[in-house]
């Protein structure tokens, strides 16, 4: 997703200090929606799998292992997931990167702007971006394999929250570490494909073996995937889940912010 300094620098000219970080805000959404490429991993491919899955016959029949839910009402929340860490792992590093790698950061710093500004916006579109893609994604399942709408609202938005937040910011931990594009793209795609497990892209956390289920429930994704379920069903998601994805956040959060270099 590039973005040169003369797209900052028509945000950020004669802009009142005041009004800096909405004017760097705005800019990032405009070349967001630029990216036909990161719009459609991040919005239309969850729902896209989601819809593919929901063809195969067995994946609409109720299952008693499963308690009378099909596995299609299982992907729902999955396919969220999904899109968080595609937001999270795949997207905003390479942008984060890039804009070190090219000296944006350090252009920032001589402007009213500060790179934190940029940050922010950052973690703002993608978290947006996300959010529109669980819109579609729930509204698809209900209108075309009659997925139920989430039991517990507030307990859903919670377990979707903190799963969002814990995805950006080991996005931004991903950002930290790597010297260059390249190497985020490499360390993003050798934590993608685990975190795609862990949110039970291939087998549903709630199928999963006794210890299988067990160590994955100890994972940031694994334990949002149990309390987005528990959410859809109307229980309040349990706090032991809660609390893992919380605290898998605020650990990321912590070593984001001390780890990330502006240049």
């Amino acid at each position: 997703m590039p973005v040169g300094p003369a797209a900052l620098s028509r945000a950020l000219a004669r802009t009142p200090s005041g009004a800096v970080s909405l004017a760097v805000l705005r800019a990032e959404v405009r070349l967001f929606r630029r990216e036909p490429v990161a719009i459609f991993w991040i919005i239309a491919f969850p729902t896209l799998l989601l819809v593919i899955l929901g063809l195969i016959p067995d994946f609409r029949r109720p299952g008693e292992d499963l308690g009378g839910l099909r596995v299609i009402d299982l992907y729902v929340p999955t396919v969220i997931l999904l899109s968080t860490i595609t937001a999270g792992l795949q997207s905003m590093p390479a942008v984060l990167t890039g804009y070190r790698e090219r000296g944006i950061l350090r252009r920032l710093s001589t402007t009213p702007a500060r790179p934190v500004s940029l940050l922010t916006a950052q973690i703002a579109v993608h978290f947006g971006a996300i959010l529109v893609a669980a819109a579609v994604a729930l509204v698809v399942g209900r209108t075309a394999y009659g997925v139920a709408f989430p039991q517990q609202p507030f307990g859903y938005a919670l377990a979707f929250g903190t799963a969002t937040l814990s995805a950006l910011a080991l996005g931004t931990v991903i950002s930290a570490v790597s010297p260059s594009t390249k190497i985020s793209n490499v360390l993003g795609s050798l934590v993608f494909f685990p975190a795609m497990f862990t949110a039970g892209v291939w087998v549903p956390v709630q199928v999963m073996s006794g210890t299988l289920r067990t160590v994955v429930e100890l994972t940031p994704l694994g334990s949002a995937a149990q309390a987005l379920r528990q959410a859809s069903a109307g229980d309040w998601p349990d706090w032991t889940h809660l609390g893992v994805s919380g605290l898998w956040a605020l650990v990321l959060v912590v070593a984001a912010a001390r780890w990330f270099r502006w240049e």
